[in-house]
């Protein structure tokens, strides 16, 4: 019999719509919209009924911070703001700190980069000594070049142990390595002197394209002179 009653054609169900008389109220509420508003209703009542089980079993002692650096605005608390917490000289200082940070990192990488380049120079496979021979005639001086060439001592690759190769490999890499880090501090250097100078006092003003003698990619100001005293 199920089958048979599925097989009929039956009229689709539609749901009743807002009358005629309510069109003013909007839609007509259906059951799916009145079970989210429910789930909606009793999640705020659960929310109001922790609040209240939190203030009744509160300590009355309790403090923290945020009591006194916070604001009530509209019902809703919200932190002080700490935009104006420095003064402008107290800027000045701590990016003058700063700027002394990055100069003495710079200066501690170069020292590293020359210690490194010293015993890597080492290895190079051109001696770094040279002699000066004299010679009175042409011929003199072909025996001469002759026996120095084959008199250089040149180290071959095959007597170099794996471990040796792995190490100097390794120390190549960390050269270029800090080679790059020292690009990137002289650059972190010159932004943060020039964000130090564009705080000072003084009319100046931005150079348009037409106007930079060197073309770059950084923004070009120049200051207008001012009368010393």
């Amino acid at each position: 019999m199920s089958s048979l009653r599925n097989a009929v054609s039956r009229r689709a169900h539609k749901e009743r719509a807002q009358p005629h008389s309510r069109k003013k109220f909007g839609l007509l509420e259906k059951h799916k919209d009145y079970v989210e508003r429910a789930q909606v209703f009793h999640k705020k009542e659960q929310t109001l009924q922790k609040l209240k089980e939190k203030a009744t079993f509160r300590n009355p002692d309790e403090f923290y911070f945020r009591m006194i650096k916070t604001r009530n605005v509209d019902g809703a608390h919200k932190l002080e703001s700490n935009a104006n917490k420095y003064t402008p000289e107290e800027l000045m200082l701590m990016k003058t700190q700063d700027m002394g940070y990055i100069l003495q990192k710079l200066q501690s990488e170069k020292k590293k980069i020359e210690k490194l380049t010293a015993v890597l120079h080492s290895l190079d496979n051109q001696p770094s000594n040279r002699h000066v021979y004299y010679a009175e005639d042409r011929e003199e001086a072909k025996e001469i070049q002759f026996l120095s060439l084959k008199s250089k001592i040149v180290l071959a690759s095959d007597d170099v142990s794996s471990d040796i190769k792995r190490k100097t490999a390794a120390s190549y890499r960390e050269l270029d390595a800090r080679r790059n880090r020292v690009s990137q501090l002289e650059k972190l250097y010159m932004d943060m002197a020039l964000q130090k100078e564009l705080q000072k006092k003084g009319r100046k003003r931005k150079l348009r394209e037409d106007e930079i003698v060197s073309p770059t990619s950084k923004a070009v100001y120049k200051w207008r002179p001012e009368r010393k005293r």
